[in-house]
């Protein structure tokens, strides 16, 4: 029996690439584009929920310890489900398993805009997260199947855009359905988008062709996604006490920590593994992704403090809390479009280190001026700046990460990157809300004994007494966010800063010429997509 690994000799996918030309850039265009607005259903439906915490936690009478649970349920459901979606992607097919990852988003949703007492709405939540987990790495896995590495900045960027219509569009479109409607269209806003996605995919997507049938891997399976979910809870769980030592983080952090290590032993020697770790052995993706996880520490993490600061020390409502967020989420689609489109002439590695560097500029004048009176007008210049920078910084690291990557490669790269980013960010969040807490107890005496809660309690006078002190805190935890992003130029530095453009070439492979096949232009390990593409298109 052959102990080759996969991808180490031409499977069914590389095979149909090679024999079929890449879709016209205007149909890849086109494909971004309906991605697009099914990551906006996902990233409004995120963003959405934190601004309906109080309000779901009086609607079902609960403590504020059960209803995180409607945010909890849904990371852990979506860190528990991506590590599945290169097999599954192999298994099913990309088309049909975004179909179905929408269609069962969108079922999810309706069930929880339906719920009866909070354990249904956390349970419909997990739903919501089961399908949410698949939506953006098999999403990513179509874009780069279907995108010329000469133009996927542009198409990274497009498909970026969810990224700032999430940010900035979600809480406030949130506050004012739970003012002036009611909570539960906060879910059944996701029907019709729903409804659309799954049309315009059914029409525009290419057809799936051959698909590899290679085993899923159980141990791996049972290794990587229970320890995801123990770290994601391990560290969500720490953020929400402030504290890492006590037993009930600990031990889910440590049992994550060490079933993802197993993971990692058994992936580096199974033959059919759950998460192909081999694109870490391409420069360009392991730097890019080191980067990135430095940088969204820092950068995600941030995206707590904001709302936090402008509500409990300035005390405004949560709708104008995502108001005053709107310049950097602004800032951030709008730069993204140009930084895509950049990356696609000039290597990242010549770029992303002076992004960074805004970005981190940016946090540094921003925790400068913080104060319980800070002129709102500064802050925003500040926020411009960061968002600018951080804008410039992630779509051309996921272009860097995944341009080279070869079709049979392409799933494991996509669901590596979403992985990443869905387990940062949640570490990030952690990391500042135990920073925050333990800063304020520092400073306002009734906020360690009584946290955030105690605050909101207060008279307007008592808040306007400890407001400098609140400040300070938060102050000092951007501290923190600065050091992040500045630590992340480090590994930015080692990112390629020549390209040569070449598609498809494999991870870890060196500049050899690409075999060439004799009846076609492509190389055997291409992106591209099946011949019936440009027929789905044309028709």
């Amino acid at each position: 029996m052959s102990n080759e690994r996969p991808g180490e000799q031409e499977g069914p996918d590389a095979i149909a690439s090679r024999d079929t030309p890449r879709p016209a850039g205007r149909g890849a265009m086109t494909i971004a584009l309906v991605l697009v607005l099914g990551s906006i259903m996902v990233s409004l439906d995120m963003t959405v929920v934190n601004v309906a915490i109080a309000h779901l936690s009086a609607d079902f009478d609960a403590p504020l310890a059960t209803i995180q649970w409607v945010a909890t349920g849904y990371s852990l459901a979506l860190g528990a489900v991506i590590p599945l979606s290169a097999w599954a992607i192999g298994r099913f097919g990309a088309k049909r398993l975004y179909l179905g990852a929408i269609g069962l988003f969108a079922a999810g949703s309706m069930l929880a805009g339906l719920a009866w007492n909070i354990e249904s709405l956390v349970a419909f939540r997990v739903v919501q997260g089961l399908a949410g987990g698949l939506v953006m790495p098999v999403g990513m896995t179509i874009l780069i199947r279907a995108a010329h590495p000469d133009r996927l900045g542009r198409l990274m960027s497009t498909l970026g855009l969810a990224i700032l219509v999430g940010p900035m569009a979600g809480p406030v479109l949130g506050g004012w359905l739970i003012d002036e409607v009611s909570w539960r269209w906060m879910f059944f806003i996701n029907l019709p988008i729903g409804v659309v996605v799954i049309a315009l995919a059914s029409r525009i997507f290419a057809p799936d062709g051959a698909r590899d049938p290679r085993p899923l891997d159980v141990p791996g399976a049972l290794l990587l996604s229970p320890g995801l979910a123990a770290l994601i809870y391990g560290v969500t769980s720490g953020g929400e006490h402030g504290d890492f030592a006590r037993p009930a983080v600990l031990v889910p952090l440590v049992a994550g920590g060490a079933l993802i290590a197993a993971f990692v032993g058994r992936a580096v020697t199974a033959r059919y593994p759950l998460l192909d770790l081999r694109p870490f052995r391409d420069r360009a993706f392991a730097t890019a992704t080191g980067t990135m996880s430095l940088f969204a520490v820092g950068y995600f993490g941030s995206m707590l403090l904001l709302p936090l600061y402008f509500q409990v020390v300035r005390g405004e409502s949560a709708t104008m809390a995502g108001l005053l967020g709107v310049p950097m989420a602004l800032a951030s689609g709008t730069v993204m479009q140009f930084a895509g489109r950049l990356a696609d002439k000039v290597s990242p590695g010549r770029t992303v280190p002076v992004t960074i560097a805004v970005s981190a500029t940016g946090f540094a004048l921003f925790a400068h001026q913080l104060s319980a009176d800070a002129s709102y007008w500064g802050l925003g210049a500040a926020l411009l700046l960061v968002g600018a920078g951080g804008g410039a910084t992630m779509m051309p690291l996921m272009t860097a990460a995944t341009r080279r990557m070869p079709h049979d490669q392409a799933p494991a790269a996509s669901t590596t990157l979403n992985l990443i980013n869905t387990t940062v960010a949640a570490v990030g969040t952690a990391v500042a809300s135990v920073l925050l807490s333990a800063a304020m107890a520092a400073r306002v005496p009734v906020a360690g004994e009584g946290g955030l809660q105690a605050l909101h309690g207060l008279a307007p006078d008592a808040r306007a007494a400890v407001a400098p002190g609140l400040a300070e805190a938060f102050q000092h935890t951007y501290v923190w966010a600065v050091a992040f992003v500045v630590l992340a130029i480090v590994p930015a530095l080692f990112l390629p800063r020549r390209d040569d453009g070449r598609p498809g070439r494999g991870a870890g492979q060196r500049d050899e010429p690409e075999p060439r096949p004799e009846t076609g232009t492509e190389p055997a390990s291409g992106l591209a997509v099946s011949a019936a593409s440009a027929e789905t298109r044309a028709s």
